[in-house]
């Protein structure tokens, strides 16, 4: 079983593979009480796989290291924290199922005086994408304001017997309206009108 750590074009197998590691998977389930029936389990979504494992960087190479070329112990924990710090790092076990892209949650790592290996412990959380949904925005302008309606002219014959006293009082509501008559239709004298003239009211 191999044990590999990889950040784009960056690959860390970990030389001497642990001897054992956890997964941790679930579900954000919600308990609520209900009156008459007591407690009652919701399931909710899956929460987010994590990993945790412990092993060591050997400062020499024993004869059960996976490779031959192993990393230097200080160069290797650089590597791992630079990973950390970037973000994803995708995490290969082989013969198991997981090849899955991570954060690393913690890294904590101390040095074996006595032979001088560096240990470490270490725990991913997965990381999951996030699509944020687009959302179109569609601007009707504004309609063109309305035309005020052209004013209805009005006309009227004059008849015998009427004056434009009387007219003004018919149309207009009031007859001391009626110079108002006499303008609009270029009347000089108001009292003399005819039978048969129209006038714009």
């Amino acid at each position: 079983m191999e044990f590999w750590l990889i950040q784009d074009n960056e690959k860390l197998w970990l030389p001497v593979p642990p001897q054992s590691f956890e997964v941790g998977i679930g579900n954000m389930n919600e308990t609520i009480n209900v009156e008459s029936v007591g407690e009652v389990n919701l399931l909710g979504k899956s929460k987010l796989k994590t990993i945790s494992l412990s092993s060591y960087f050997p400062k020499r190479r024993y004869t059960y290291c996976q490779y031959e070329n192993i990393p230097k112990p200080y160069d290797a924990i650089a590597l791992i924290d630079k990973f950390r710090k970037a973000g994803q790092v995708r995490v290969l076990i082989t013969e198991t199922n997981i090849n899955n892209v991570f954060y690393i949650e913690e890294f904590t790592y101390g040095k074996n005086d006595e032979t001088e290996d560096v240990t470490f412990n270490i725990s991913f959380k997965e990381y999951k994408k996030v699509t944020v949904p687009k959302v179109s925005v569609t601007i009707t302008p504004p309609a063109p304001p309305r035309e005020a309606p052209k004013p209805t002219s009005i006309t009227y014959t004059v008849k015998s017997g009427d004056t434009l006293w009387g007219i003004a009082k018919k149309y207009y509501g009031n007859g001391a309206r009626y110079p108002e008559i006499a303008s609009r239709n270029n009347i000089k004298n108001p009292n003399l009108i005819y039978p048969g003239q129209v006038f714009q009211l």
